[in-house]
This record gives structure tokens, C-alpha cells and sequence, in this order.
């Protein structure tokens, strides 16, 4: 059993809200996510596919633990609604590029040794043009998961060579374990 899904299994799952998170709403309100074919990485039990789903959005979600998966396809049937669910590592998924990813816990999951490898992996399935919605998780402490998303890291890993980061202030969003993420509208170079 990989560590995620015994993580499922042992009920240690603090980084699922409930529910979707506000800044997807956010988002919604401002206009700046409109139905587009987009992708969930490591969505876990997919609040957030459900209702990308919801809106008419062609939505693809990736998680590696089997019950995240298995969740969301008990609710998708249950609400007669559509999309295309993953089951599997997301490097070894070649997806073809995507009008938008949405990005919430994933990076933050993910030990740092490997965020070179997200960040290639998040480029090549974007289209130019494309928009990441990113929130950063800020934990101030060491180690993790979830792993604290140092802001002056980010804009190193998503570079400007790569990435246009936005002028205006994050949106911020508290979380219930007393942390809280910062999100981002990045548009792929």
C-alpha cells in the first residue's frame, strides 16, 4: 500500500478540507476560471473536480491513493456528473497539454527534491498561454508533508523565463488546521 493511501486508511488526512476550497470560488466570482479542459494533479477525494464537473468544465483529476479515486467516482455517478479520473503516479501520465491546472496540494505534497520535476511536468502539460491556479501552502515549519511553500522558492521554481507571475496581491485563504495558502493565477510562457 503506498503512503498516501495508508494515510487515507488511517483517517490522517488534514490537508482535505470537506469541501472546495474558497479560492476556487474566488476564481469562479472573478471570471478568471471559465469552463475550460483542465487537470487536478494529486486531487485526493476531488471536492474540487466535483465541482469543476459542476460548472461544464472538462476536468481531469490524477491521485496515486485507490480510495481518493474510488470516492470521487461514487460521487460523480451519484450526481450523473463527467470526468476523467487517473489512478496512478502524475509523471508517468502524458496527458497532452491542458487550458488550465489547478494546483492546491500537490506541490506541497511532494518532497523538494522533486519540485524541478513538477514544474517540467506542470510546463509540459500547459498550453502556452495556459493559466496554473496555485495555492501555496504556508506552514512556517520545517519538513513535511505539507511542505512549506517559501514564496521566494516559488518564484525561483516557476520562473519568470517560464511563468508571468501576477502584479496584484495573492488571495489568501485560511485553512482549517491553522495554516493557510497563498493563491496565484500563473500564466505559462
Amino acid at each position: 500500500m503506498n503512503d498516501w493511501e495508508q494515510r487515507y486508511q488511517d483517517g490522517e488526512t488534514g490537508w482535505d478540507r470537506g469541501d472546495v476550497s474558497p479560492s476556487l470560488h474566488a476564481w469562479f466570482d472573478s471570471g478568471d476560471l471559465r469552463p475550460c479542459r483542465i487537470v487536478v494533479p494529486g486531487c485526493g477525494r476531488g471536492h474540487e473536480v466535483l465541482e469543476l464537473a459542476r460548472r461544464g468544465f472538462d476536468v481531469t483529476g490524477i491521485d496515486i491513493a485507490p480510495s481518493a479515486i474510488a470516492h470521487m467516482e461514487r460521487h460523480l455517478a451519484d450526481e450523473g456528473l463527467q470526468a476523467t479520473l487517473i489512478l496512478g503516479d502524475l509523471f508517468e501520465q502524458q496527458l497532452g497539454a491542458f487550458d488550465a491546472v489547478y494546483e492546491q496540494t500537490c506541490l506541497c505534497a511532494l518532497p523538494p527534491a522533486m519540485l524541478e520535476r513538477y514544474e517540467a511536468w506542470l510546463h509540459a502539460h500547459l498550453k502556452p498561454g495556459g493559466s496554473l491556479f496555485a495555492l501555496f501552502m504556508q506552514t512556517g515549519a520545517e519538513g513535511g508533508p505539507p511542505y512549506h511553500c517559501d514564496l521566494l522558492a516559488m518564484h525561483k521554481l516557476l520562473d519568470e523565463a517560464r511563468w508571468e507571475w501576477p502584479a496584484e496581491a495573492p488571495l489568501l485563504t485560511p485553512h482549517r488546521n491553522g495554516r493557510f495558502e497563498l493563491g496565484y493565477q500563473l500564466v505559462r510562457s
